[in-house]
């Protein structure tokens, strides 16, 4: 007994001793400060809720499209559907949601749907625009949000993939024991999120064409991560990953009657981290709503099937 007993302490001493090692190393890495290191290709526009980084292309006098990466994106990882949408005449204009990217993350760390959601209509409000918002994967669950909470400030609106958990609500559960210290949480996003050598294989998690995990969209969606402190921040957003948010009107069936505005849906057809059926809920929830499955693609059309997914979401707009 005393030797299982000095093994477990012994394993406990080691897993704490790797997990300093690895918050030691993202403090190492993250060294960069925003405003000097923030894009040339971009700019920063001032909210009511912070200054938010953003890149645009296409004619100024076409349709805006806006458009919401998901979770541990920025705004480049849209750089070929921006292209896109801009030769076919659009205003494409994606930003970085906050702690992601270099938009200027919450002295509070208050990353809940309902406050990403507020980001986001504000960031419309300081453009002065009536978009289509475009939102993938996590950042539909605000994209979603914030269309139900001011469905007059956009034109329509694409769910890409939408990680939103309809109905999750009501079996919402409390963030796990060994995540709640926030020391633990850091050194759990140091050894998996911020570190560079688990990304590509944790992107790859979600693609059904391995192969999309190149490695010049691996080098761009590491550039923000040397921001000084951005495990920290992290770590304050990943409960909002976790934990289902209890009082969303987003992940509640009964919302969704109350939209009127055009919508789309787009979906990889082997979608394993949303499934499919989950685009065809929205679509049976959504009146009028169109719904377009993508066969061979994944959980991350965009990079997965560009030329695809690229007709699809014009297709889509052109219906609006």
């Amino acid at each position: 007994m005393r030797r299982v007993i000095r093994f477990l302490v012994w394993l406990i001493v080691l897993l704490v001793i790797v997990a300093a090692g690895f918050r030691a190393a993202a403090m190492w890495r993250e060294v960069e400060t925003r405003d000097i290191h923030m894009p040339d290709e971009g700019y920063a526009v001032q909210t009511t809720l912070g200054e938010v980084y953003v890149e645009e292309t296409g004619p100024r006098d076409g349709t805006p499209v806006l458009l919401v990466h998901g979770s541990v994106g920025w705004s480049r990882f849209w750089f070929e559907t921006s292209d896109a949408l801009a030769n076919a005449g659009y205003r494409a204009i994606a930003f970085d949601l906050s702690p992601m990217g270099y938009s200027e993350r919450d002295p509070k760390g208050d990353y809940s749907r309902a406050t990403q959601a507020a980001r986001i209509n504000a960031l419309v409000d300081a453009l002065r625009i009536k978009p289509v918002l475009v939102a993938h994967s996590f950042g539909a669950g605000p994209g979603t949000e914030a269309v139900m909470l001011a469905q007059d400030k956009f034109a329509g609106y694409i769910i890409v993939d939408g990680a939103i958990g309809v109905g999750s609500h009501e079996d919402a559960k409390s963030l796990p024991i060994p995540l709640r210290p926030t020391l633990l949480r850091e050194a759990a996003v140091a050894a998996t999120i911020t570190n560079p050598f688990l990304l590509k294989p944790l992107v790859q998690m979600f693609l059904h064409r391995k192969e999309a995990a190149t490695e010049e969209y691996m080098a761009l969606l590491k550039r923000p991560f040397a921001l000084d402190g951005t495990t920290e921040e992290l770590a304050a957003w990943l409960p909002t990953l976790l934990v289902p948010p209890k009082n969303a009107l987003s992940t509640r069936p009964e919302s969704y009657a109350n939209l009127t505005l055009p919508v789309g849906i787009i979906w990889g057809a082997e979608d394993t981290a949303t499934l499919p059926d989950q685009g065809r809920e929205l679509n049976a929830l959504i009146e009028g709503s169109t719904l377009t499955i993508l066969p061979g693609l994944g959980h991350i059309p965009q990079i997965e099937g560009p030329a695809a997914f690229q007709k699809a979401l014009i297709e889509t707009l052109g219906q609006f």
